[in-house]
């Protein structure tokens, strides 16, 4: 496909020397090799060695089954069932109320802001085809935030019989045990039924649950008698920040209109080249390299993740949980972080040009501006006191690629050292792949310096003290 990704180490390479290079390949093959035994073991129903404990490779095959079990039924398959139930929902609301924190929104932040229109909200329900404005909450504790949300959705919705004016609810938790969301859910569930009536079919219907086979919201689920066809499963084996490719990210991604079958195909060519490519021409293992070797012999533990236009931020900010509950453990793993360039340009970039050398900057960059460039028009010249005339001809997508380039050369200059990550145009497919490639990077870079990448028992502390000090408060 034309959008297929292209990663470009070759400024990170020369801080890199070839024995280094050359010395990580054995390791890093073998890496590759347990990653896949992963999956082998997982399937097998064996008991899980406590070392590998908890094992949630099942992220890894899941996109192709997915795909074989559509192209062999589509109707009845998990695809073909989150595509109806879509479809459905977008005829008969205007609005959706998305519930979730982690990996149960993040995936599907990512792929709303990078493939809809960045003012989605904003247009009219024909300018959106018909495809639901799209709220995220459930992801803080912002009493502001929810009670804005509340508001508007007062204002701006008063007849339940008109389209224009009904919203609904996705609610995403695994277990059903996360604090944020299931307050959230309960605030959200209590304006719902307010509206529609709390015995209302449509109090029922117009909530959509995604979580686990057992758990609080699993069983409250059926307590409320939500249609069970439209309730859909979050699979074992798959942990909440690799979950993109389940229901969590797919009914999302169904709701916005995307090519869900797309989305899968792209993760499923990228595991395909993570398995059979070479090193050196495959992205999982060039990526992982690259930055495990600065990191191991330049002490370069920060991760930039510099994202070059806005749309794919969010991208960023999922990845920044991945890889910091994925491999910050036993007091290690590098630290992310995502800017968004040019803007962060003029913000982080005198640290990136001239301060402590611990940051391997990897820029991610779609290739063609979905839309056609902005160009810049001409002043008459009384008007050029900008002096931006000089630059007639030029649009946006020549500033922004300019600026690229004289980054990288600036950094370049004084040996800092970036890699480009390359989607000639950013679609469905090419999500899928970015989405995979970082997952794949993450879990292989965990079994390469034996950090188990799945699991985050650090982030239970805080969750097992705020509930000791909201009973002791009740």
């Amino acid at each position: 496909m034309s959008s297929t990704l292209h990663y470009h180490p070759d400024a990170a390479r020369k801080l890199i020397s070839d024995d280094a290079w050359n010395g990580l390949e054995s390791a890093l093959l073998k890496a590759r090799q347990e990653v896949f035994d992963d999956v082998q073991l997982l399937d097998s129903g064996s008991p899980v060695p406590a070392e590998k404990q908890p094992l949630d490779s099942g992220f890894i095959e899941l996109p192709a089954r997915l795909l074989a079990e559509y192209n062999e039924n589509p109707a009845g398959s998990l695809i073909g069932r989150i595509e109806e139930v879509a479809d459905k929902l977008r005829k008969d609301i205007d609005r959706l109320v998305l519930l979730g924190i982690g990996g149960s929104y993040m995936g599907a932040r990512a792929l709303f802001e990078s493939l809809r229109d960045p003012y989605h909200n904003e247009l009219t329900r024909d300018e959106r085809v018909g495809i639901p404005r799209i709220y995220f909450e459930g992801n803080n504790l912002d009493s502001d935030s929810v009670s804005s949300l509340l508001q508007l959705l007062r204002h701006r919705c008063h007849d339940p019989r008109d389209v224009l004016h009904r919203w609904g609810i996705c609610v995403i938790s695994k277990s059903g045990g996360t604090l944020e969301t299931a307050v959230a859910f309960r605030v959200f569930r209590d304006a719902l039924e307010l509206f529609y009536g709390p015995e209302s079919d449509e109090s029922r219907y117009l909530v959509v649950p995604i979580t686990g086979e057992s758990g609080k919201l699993r069983e409250l689920c059926r307590t409320r008698g939500y249609p069970e066809q439209q309730t859909f499963p979050i699979p074992d084996g798959v942990g909440g920040r690799f979950s993109v490719f389940t229901a969590v990210g797919l009914f999302p991604a169904a709701m916005l209109g995307l090519n869900v079958p797309a989305l899968l195909r792209g993760a499923v060519d990228m595991t395909e080249r993570f398995r059979t490519e070479g090193y050196g021409n495959n992205p999982v293992l060039d990526y992982t390299a690259v930055c495990h070797l600065l990191e191991r012999d330049h002490g370069m533990n920060m991760r930039v993740l510099a994202t070059w236009g806005k749309r794919l931020e969010s991208l960023g900010l999922w990845y920044d949980q991945l890889l910091a509950e994925s491999l910050g453990k036993s007091e290690r793993g590098a630290t992310p972080l995502t800017v968004v360039n040019t803007r962060d340009l003029h913000s982080r970039g005198q640290q990136h040009q001239e301060g402590a050398r611990d940051k391997v900057i990897t820029n991610v960059i779609a290739g063609a501006p979905i839309a056609p460039p902005v160009p810049l028009p001409i002043a008459p010249a009384e008007l050029d006191q900008d002096d931006l005339n000089r630059y007639h001809g030029r649009n946006y997508a020549d500033f922004l690629s300019a600026a690229l380039q004289g980054t990288n050369q600036a950094y370049a200059e004084v040996n800092r050292p970036t890699a480009d990550i390359v989607v000639p145009r950013l679609d469905e497919y090419a999500m899928g792949q970015l989405l995979q490639m970082f997952m794949l990077a993450t879990v292989l870079e965990g079994r390469l310096i034996g950090i188990n990448p799945y699991g985050q028992p650090g982030v239970e502390a805080y969750k097992k003290n705020m509930a000791t000090i909201l009973g002791a408060d009740v």
